[in-house]
């Protein structure tokens, strides 16, 4: 890496747009393309207007990471059952652990951070456990 590969953005401005899943909204952090697609990060949050809906699913990540930045989110996790995050709650999701988002707060926001930037879902039967 050198400078070249610096990058700083902004909440001023920023825009989301709907992603992964439907009822929620993401803002690029750009750190996919500083660092070549080696890792990803963007602002995850609740779309207005959204219907809630989530299968069990599971990401071919290395490294997945999420921070509640605001308000509170539920997931379902294999053998970890429900577990409840709020602002400040961080949770390491190891690679392929069967998860579920069970409901959040209309006003949700997270940081998540996952390598390597493109990763697959795979939508799976159930969580165990």
């Amino acid at each position: 890496m050198t400078s070249k590969n610096f990058i700083a953005t902004h909440a001023n401005g920023a825009t989301f747009e709907r992603g992964l899943r439907s009822f929620f909204e993401y803002r690029d952090l750009g750190i996919k393309t500083a660092t070549g697609g080696r890792v990803d990060a963007h602002v995850i949050r609740a779309a207005a207007g959204a219907d809630f809906s989530s299968q069990p699913h599971l990401h071919k990540t290395s490294f997945q990471l999420v921070y509640v930045l605001k308000g509170w989110i539920e997931f379902e996790y294999e053998d970890q059952g429900i577990v409840r995050l709020e602002a400040g709650s961080c949770v390491y999701q190891p690679p392929e652990i069967r998860h579920r988002e069970v409901g959040h707060s209309e006003d949700v926001e997270m940081l998540e951070i996952v390598m390597p930037g493109d990763f697959q879902t795979e939508v799976v039967d159930a969580v165990q456990g």
